[in-house]
């Protein structure tokens, strides 16, 4: 029996597909639709076969704060990875989430410090600071290696996938997350070129989050130092 499944996870190894898609988004009018404006957006494929999951290895991976923002505002990481937020503002930041992907408040932390999260759970991290609302990045975290963000003409692309069922999952922000679970789907990899087709998502929300403690921001009077 063992032989077998090595056999078979060695065939599907053998035979792998490019696979591409792409994001129609509703805009909210048509100048921004000739422009071609893409909000930040992923999909990933989960193998629904325990023999064609790769190892998937943990790193280090920065979430960089300077000038009020983080860079990059969408990062994907393996599942068990550490990410560092190094502040390099010449003031304090407050780094939290309150969401499903991970939950955690790394407190105030002055100019030329940095903190660092395990993302030891599978999911979609949205990240903020305490101090400055304009602030905002998205940690998604797979146990897949199979994943893709959108390039600047939305289109994605994921290479060498092996030969199997997977399923496609979305994340497109400013989507609800509920319209996106509808569009999760079970995909069949087999051919050398695979097209998932459009990835469609309906007019973008773009709501005001609330502090750590679950209230509206004050304006800023002047810098936290």
């Amino acid at each position: 029996m063992m032989s077998c499944v090595l056999m078979t996870a060695g065939l599907a190894r053998l035979y792998a597909a490019d696979v591409t898609a792409r994001l129609v988004t509703t805009q909210p009018d048509a100048a921004a639709r000739k422009q071609g404006h893409f909000p930040p957006a992923a999909i990933w494929l989960k193998p629904l076969e325990l023999y064609a999951v790769p190892a998937v290895l943990p790193g280090s991976f920065t979430l960089l704060q300077k000038n009020k923002m983080f860079t990059p505002h969408l990062l994907i990481v393996p599942i068990g990875s550490s990410v560092v937020f190094p502040n390099e503002d010449p003031f304090f930041h407050n780094v939290f989430s309150l969401f499903d992907g991970k939950r955690f408040d790394l407190g105030l932390y002055e100019a030329g410090s940095t903190r660092s999260v395990l993302f030891s759970r599978e999911g979609v991290s949205y990240i903020f600071c305490n101090i400055h609302s304009e602030m905002s990045a998205v940690v998604i975290a797979l146990t897949t290696p199979f994943y893709s963000v959108a390039d600047a003409q939305g289109g994605f692309h994921i290479k060498a996938v092996p030969t199997g069922d997977y399923e496609l999952q979305i994340w497109v922000e400013g989507e609800r997350q509920n319209l996106l679970d509808r569009q999760t789907r079970r995909v069949h990899i087999a051919a050398d070129t695979v097209d998932l087709g459009d990835i469609r998502t309906g007019p973008l929300i773009r709501d005001q989050h609330l502090n750590k403690f679950g209230r509206p921001y004050e304006p800023e009077s002047k810098p936290v130092y």
